[in-house]
């Protein structure tokens, strides 16, 4: 089975993002690829007004893509019932070549392990006990492992209590060596299977083939006594009828070592090189049987595979991304700090949205995307240029956009008003929820700055949060270490943003724009992208300290 490539955009993940990673997801999936898309965040309101109006479902959150035990070529679990006789698992073991074996309930949960140790330690034990008697072995396991016929009586008669003895004596000199609830081996001496029902054998073995007389047959009825004949002689007999005992009485179920699919690798080595079983057995989160791993497998895992759009940046993507193997980077940012084992396939275009380059990939391939998907990308451009006034926006994004709304049928004035109408408001988010809506982080030079980008239109409702929101930003800049946290409040109809900041080099804001900055605040007319307009002087003037 193909290995699932992760396709993910960045996080605290925009409209852009979102919508490029379930269309490229889709693209590949067309192309024979095992794809799937997923966000690094919540999805905001705007992105959920796309995604609902065009009836696409939200893709799952990436927590990380660290190597876990799932990552693993897993031996396979053949698991076997409580009630198998210990011989059927034993030739199960043989067949598999494996020496451990996992225990499982009628719904695949595990119980235990049986291993080959706990056969043969049973097995030794079984010269001084009778383990029949002690597993209430079923007679269906009897019979079966002495490969026996059943001639009288039936599970509701076999009820042995006591040992397993051979009739080799004369019948006159049974008396002391067997005992009522006893199970007595015998060959075809009529007096001595007579002689052993008389003394309260509750199971007749009768071997080397032997035919059952009708007298044997009336007694058995009488002591209520179960008959069975086999063709194995009585040494071998002897020898495997302990072999008939249920797995669940040989079993280990006490302080078990497993693993969870979803553990990751570096957390289980410790605990395997503390033990060092041969094997341990794997469960999701129900305790359903998965797989075995062994040390092994630790040296041979394959990393997760994940396709990077949107971004490039290693503090903007998923977590555990030294563990996996990048593929693709799609973006439409500047150059970040990402660095990859071997080449791969990177497309990297300045244009106005990563969307744009997503839709024309389909149209390069020769594919018509679905209504559904060639809206949420017309949606996607739409906002990432901010209907084509962002000094990023260029004529292919709007071209690209007129052509998926045709296939989606939107009109993409009515469309856009609607789309910032439903994000753009400020009014009932938290502090928390404006600043981490859409926040990249950035290293220059020695600084370490995050900025963050909201939208609205018109009245924000900024200034009835404002206190509240410079609080918290204070607060969200000592936590995170940066040198300088920035808010762009852009206002997509008068084309400015206001711009709150925090930190101890702030005045970085001030140098970038070449203006006086005061209490944290100031307003950049025909400022709207932080990409194009905003990054690029924060940078030089980090670069000039």
């Amino acid at each position: 089975m193909e290995p699932v490539v992760y396709i993910t955009g960045h996080r605290n993940p925009d409209t852009d993002s979102i919508c490029a990673a379930i269309a490229y997801a889709e693209l590949k999936k067309k192309l024979g690829v095992q794809a799937l898309a997923c966000r690094l965040g919540e999805v905001n309101r705007e992105t959920a007004f796309v995604l609902n109006h065009f009836g696409v479902k939200a893709p799952e959150n990436l927590v990380t893509v660290k190597t876990q035990v799932c990552d693993l070529d897993m031996d396979p679990a053949n698991a076997v019932s409580p009630g198998i006789s210990v011989k059927a698992a034993w030739r199960i073991m043989r067949k598999h070549n494996v020496k451990t074996l996992p225990v499982v309930d009628d719904h695949q949960k595990l119980m235990g392990l049986l291993t080959v140790s706990d056969i043969t330690t049973r097995y030794l034990d079984a010269i001084d006990n009778n383990p029949i008697a002690a597993s209430q072995t079923p007679l269906a396991n009897v019979v079966e492992t002495l490969s026996a016929q059943l001639v009288w009586g039936s599970a509701k008669d076999f009820n042995p209590v006591g040992k397993i003895a051979i009739a080799a004596a004369q019948a006159d000199d049974m008396q002391p060596f067997v005992d009522p609830g006893d199970i007595v081996i015998a060959g075809n001496r009529i007096d001595a299977q007579l002689k052993a029902m008389a003394c309260g054998a509750n199971c007749l073995i009768l071997t080397c083939g032997t035919s059952v007389a009708d007298e044997v047959l009336r007694a058995a009825e009488e002591h209520r006594c179960v008959v069975m004949t086999t063709q194995a002689d009585t040494f071998t007999a002897a020898r495997l009828i302990n072999l008939s005992i249920p797995v669940s009485f040989v079993m280990s179920n006490g302080n078990l070592i497993s693993f969870n699919v979803d553990d990751y690798v570096d957390d289980i080595k410790d605990k395997m090189l503390k033990t060092r079983y041969r094997s341990y057995p794997v469960v999701d989160d129900n305790n359903v049987i998965q797989g075995f791993i062994s040390r092994y497998h630790l040296i041979s895992y394959r990393n997760k595979k994940v396709i990077l759009v949107d971004h490039n940046e290693k503090s903007q993507t998923v977590h555990g991304i030294e563990e996996a193997e990048i593929l693709e980077i799609i973006d439409h940012h500047r150059l970040g700090d990402i660095q990859t084992a071997n080449p791969i396939y990177f497309k990297n275009e300045p244009l106005g949205s990563t969307s744009t380059i997503i839709a024309n990939l389909y149209f390069e391939a020769g594919i018509r995307p679905t209504k559904s998907i060639a809206g949420i990308l017309c949606a996607a451009i739409i906002s990432d240029t901010i209907q084509f006034k962002s000094p990023t926006s260029t004529y292919t994004d709007k071209l690209t956009a007129e052509r998926l709304a045709d296939i989606a049928a939107i009109n993409i004035n009515d469309f856009a008003l609607a789309m910032f109408k439903a994000g753009s408001t400020l009014v009932g988010k938290t502090p928390q929820e404006i600043l981490t809506q859409d926040i990249k982080e950035f290293r220059f030079t020695r600084h370490k700055i995050a900025i963050a980008q909201v939208y609205t239109m018109g009245d924000s409702g900024l200034e009835d949060v404002r206190e509240e929101l410079i609080e918290y930003m204070n607060m969200y800049c000592v936590q995170g270490g940066y040198n300088l946290l920035m808010l762009l409040v852009t206002d997509i109809l008068s084309q400015g943003s206001e711009v709150l900041f925090t930190g101890q080099d702030r005045d970085l804001v001030g140098k970038a724009f070449r203006m006086e900055t005061e209490d944290g605040r100031v307003h950049l007319d025909g400022v709207v992208s932080r990409k194009k307009q905003v990054v690029p002087v924060i940078s030089a003037a980090a670069e000039e300290e």
